[in-house]
């Protein structure tokens, strides 16, 4: 079986080689020469555990995966053909902007040959693969082709695993035969026993902006539950670990921070309420979760600036973390950066350090001094905030830490560490929700 993927960002990159480990001729198609050229000498464009090595393999040692600024010549034979382009948030709606996706489905219309499978796997409001099948279908014969919706559900940090051991993969069709091809793509997850969930194309947009809305309620909600457990002296960890426990409920996705940050969460439920808005449908929950989180930053800025009598101006701050999660360079809607750039108006000098993600933070926030170790970092600092929770910030070495601060005080906005241990080493600790 050949597979198309047209897109060569996080989705279509790790798509396109996970596929090729499955054991698929896979081609990724691109129109960015610059990038295509990195690529095929084994440079990614964005960093994730594990993708040097399989895009080396593949491209090395395999004759599996290969990359392509040629769509037409890449269709010729192709079985399926994935759209795994952006769909940014338009700037002056909410809406998801599906330019990209549009214009990919009028170019493989064009360039169809024979039938094949064209999947949207792009993150896309209910509609948008309807749309797709209207563009198509103007240009082509309806049995040339048949239109699938197969979301993706990869998490930056660990997307090849989320990829080769997915908890399901869901499947929207309405054509048995484009159902037997997609279920024979993910095969090699049947000896995981993986559900596979088939549904309307609908049904299969609606369950990916769901299952991201869902998660960020959660999150949302913990850290309201945290302000509330500040003020009346409870500690948030152990009515989290509490609430966990319950199996109607679940541990994942409550943990308190500083708020959700990141290219999916904060685009796609914006997206998942313009189009309920759109169709007269209330979704005033979504709503309250988003304008939650984008209160959070200022909030954990305003509990910073109280500790210091809102009298900040000319004192040095160091952020650990940059991303807006571990093991990424990502740092688009980044709360550690919306947290530098609130304390640098304040007047402060802001250092920070990030083990992958500084290159990418200097484009946004070039006020930002960027250090090169922990120790540097913490140099003469009047104030530590441990912003993202790298493994590299789980055992710092608080002794060297406080030898080179100026004044030994500590933001924990993942609560990584205990409180007593720290006072006890003369630091003075500030969690979140305890």
């Amino acid at each position: 079986m050949k597979l198309v993927v047209i897109g060569t960002g996080y989705v279509g990159l790790i798509s396109g080689l996970c596929f090729a480990e499955f054991g698929f001729e896979t081609i990724c198609v691109d129109t960015d020469n610059d990038k295509l050229d990195k690529l095929k000498k084994g440079k990614p464009p964005f960093f994730e555990p594990g993708l040097d090595d399989l895009l080396l393999k593949h491209i090395k040692s395999t004759k599996r995966f290969s990359l392509s600024n040629n769509l037409r010549e890449s269709l010729k034979d192709a079985n399926v053909v994935f759209i795994t382009v952006g769909t940014p948030t338009r700037r002056l709606e909410d809406e998801a902007d599906l330019t990209a996706v549009y214009k990919v489905a009028e170019e493989i219309a064009e360039n169809i040959q024979n039938y094949c499978v064209i999947v949207t796997k792009s993150t896309v409001p209910v509609g948008t693969t309807r749309e797709v099948q209207k563009i198509v279908s103007s240009k082509i014969n309806k049995d040339k082709f048949d239109i699938v919706s197969n979301p993706e559900f990869l998490r930056e940090g660990s997307a090849i695993n989320d990829f080769m051991r997915p908890d399901r993969v869901v499947i929207g069709a309405e054509s048995k035969r484009a159902e037997k091809i997609m279920r024979e793509l993910y095969r090699p997850l049947y000896l995981l026993e993986t559900p596979i969930v088939v549904t309307s194309i609908e049904s299969a947009e609606i369950i990916k902006y769901a299952s991201n809305s869902f998660l960020a309620t959660k999150i949302a909600f913990i850290n309201q539950v945290a302000d509330l457990c500040e003020a009346v002296g409870a500690n948030v960890q152990d009515v989290a670990k509490a609430m966990g426990i319950d199996k109607r409920i679940g541990s994942k996705f409550l943990n308190t921070g500083p708020g959700y940050g990141g290219s999916c969460l904060p685009k796609d439920l914006k997206a998942f309420s313009a189009i309920a808005k759109k169709l007269n449908v209330d979704f005033s929950i979504i709503d309250a979760v988003t304008h939650s989180n984008e209160e959070r930053p200022g909030k954990i800025v305003a509990k910073i600036l109280n500790r210091y009598n809102n009298n900040v101006k000319g004192k040095i701050f160091s952020i650990l973390g940059l991303s807006f999660k571990p093991n990424t360079n990502d740092v688009r809607d980044s709360i550690s950066l919306k947290i530098a750039n609130m304390l640098i108006k304040k007047g402060t000098q802001v250092k920070s350090f990030d083990p992958k993600a500084m290159t990418e933070a200097k484009k946004i926030l070039p006020e930002v001094i960027y250090c090169n170790s922990i120790k540097e970092v913490c140099k003469d600092a009047d104030g530590l905030i441990i912003a993202t929770e790298w493994n590299e910030f789980r055992a710092l070495d608080f002794k060297a830490i406080k030898a080179v601060m100026k004044n030994p005080i500590i933001f924990d906005l993942h609560n990584i560490y205990n409180k007593e241990e720290l006072v006890n080493l003369n630091f003075e600790y500030h969690g979140i929700g305890k």
